[in-house]
């Protein structure tokens, strides 16, 4: 069976490449994917209890069978119109990957309602340092399909379980420099209080289950930003994969 992989952010640049194809035997899983590479970059062997993989667009376990034909994607931890890379609007829910600067006003007004008495806008900005060291811009890349996706069920599940009419969630990819907006969060509620509660449920959850990485550039050298995935995304864990 023929596989198509994909890797990002930090593991881009430890296996030396963005995607791969590789022959695989029938009855192999995600985790024969995962010993693949890291036999050829122990590195990544190191990190199994970190990254997360992705089967097709959607997160699977190390122990799902894989098929001919099929991507795979495997994922450090997240950092966290036209111009729309990709974007996807419905029931009260806009999500949209874009490489252009982010218009939270025009996000705002789009969302909007005449009964609501509240619209709260979140943007997400890149500072000028991180721990003393100066920063001079940021390079952000995710996996457009699986984080669109993510985006939308974030949204859905804040209106299914809050008192909110809408929400849009924006992150923008590309180069990015000081006081830029890297994602923008816009709720529009009745009550000023609902909205903020949505607000800073979404922004948590994005950071945390969305597939976007972040490198840093600092004067005096560059790093990949490792954050954490969400209890609920399935890893790799070599204890486990078997």
């Amino acid at each position: 069976m023929k596989v198509r992989v994909l890797f990002f952010g930090q593991l881009k640049d430890l296996v030396g490449c963005s995607s791969d194809e590789a022959e695989f035997e029938r009855g192999a899983r995600l985790e024969t994917v995962f010993q693949h590479y890291a036999s050829q970059h122990p590195k990544l062997g190191e990190m199994a209890g970190s990254v997360a993989m992705a089967r097709n667009q959607r997160f699977a376990s190390a122990s799902e069978a894989i098929e001919d034909g099929d991507e795979v994607a495997i994922m450090p931890p997240v950092s966290g119109g036209s111009d729309w890379i990709a974007s996807a609007e419905r029931d009260g829910v806009f999500a949209a990957i874009t490489r252009a600067p982010i218009d939270s006003a025009a996000l705002a007004r789009r969302m909007q309602d005449d009964g609501d008495g509240a619209v709260l806008v979140f943007e997400g900005v890149v500072r000028d340092n991180t721990g003393g060291r100066r920063t001079m811009y940021l390079d952000y890349e995710c996996y457009v399909p699986l984080a669109l996706r993510q985006l939308e069920e974030i949204g859905r599940d804040i209106l299914d379980r809050s008192d909110v009419h809408a929400v849009a969630l924006v992150h923008r990819v590309g180069r990015l420099q000081v006081r830029e907006a890297s994602v923008s969060i816009v709720v529009a509620s009745a009550h000023r209080k609902s909205a903020y509660q949505a607000s800073l449920s979404a922004i948590d959850e994005v950071k945390s289950k969305v597939p976007v990485w972040k490198k840093e550039h600092f004067a005096d050298g560059e790093v990949w930003v490792e954050g954490q995935w969400d209890a609920s995304v399935a890893r790799y864990s070599a204890a486990g994969a078997g």
